[in-house]
């Protein structure tokens, strides 16, 4: 394998392949299966239609007898969503997890999971469903077109893919990184504002990094 097709081929297409057509959104429902999961409240959902059409989805792996990645993930984001999102979560930002395990991981199984964790939060949904579909979405958002590592299951906890289903733009990031980086990806899905909007952003950003120039001798923390 090439070089390019190594890093091209991380997702199922290139990243930003869905960008370049008007109708973004068109394209994601060609690449991801609507498929019918159960939620950890019993009840049945189009994981298309019903979790991602219209919003903007961060969607996770995880399984409830994980004992190392899983629950530090979780755990990771009940914090963020607690001190950074509470006033997005539910609203116009949404956090999905799907088990890797659904022979195990039942909806009762997932809400006792979500209740130990502290995760039954606005805008929060735990998923089961048919193992084909599961692994469908595991290989269509976490792909490393590496056979070693798409096998194992644990490999793909604390992964996160960032999904805003109207644009057609989906973003990956870890739960591990520093709190900044993590709400930079958040924030990056995000529709770009007005031109007046981008240009006070930008602004302040230069003010900030200027500051911290200053104060340190070069851009350190900005």
């Amino acid at each position: 394998m090439k070089r390019r097709e190594l890093f091209s081929g991380f997702d199922t297409v290139a990243p930003g392949a869905c960008l370049d057509t008007s109708d973004g959104n068109r394209c994601l429902a060609n690449l991801i299966p609507n498929a019918l999961f159960r939620t950890h409240e019993n009840e049945e959902v189009r994981f298309y239609d019903d979790v991602l059409k219209g919003k903007t989805v961060m969607v996770m792996m995880m399984y409830t007898t994980c004992e190392t990645a899983c629950p530090a993930a979780t755990q990771r984001m009940v914090e963020i969503h607690r001190r950074y999102l509470a006033d997005r979560m539910g609203k116009d930002l949404f956090l999905c997890n799907i088990t890797l395990k659904p022979h195990e991981d039942d909806p009762a199984a997932l809400a006792a999971y979500a209740k130990e964790h502290g995760a039954l939060l606005p805008g929060w949904t735990f998923l089961t469903g048919d193992r084909y579909d599961v692994d469908t979405l595991r290989y269509t958002f976490f792909s490393h077109d590496h056979i070693g590592i798409d096998l194992d299951e644990s490999a793909h906890a604390g992964m996160i893919k960032i999904i805003n289903e109207p644009l057609g733009r989906w973003l990956h990031a870890d739960a591990f990184v520093s709190t900044r980086t993590l709400l930079e990806h958040i924030e990056w899905a995000k529709p770009l504002g007005s031109y007046e909007e981008e240009l006070q952003k930008n602004i302040r950003l230069q003010q900030q990094i200027d500051a911290d120039v200053e104060k340190h001798g070069y851009r350190r923390t900005v």
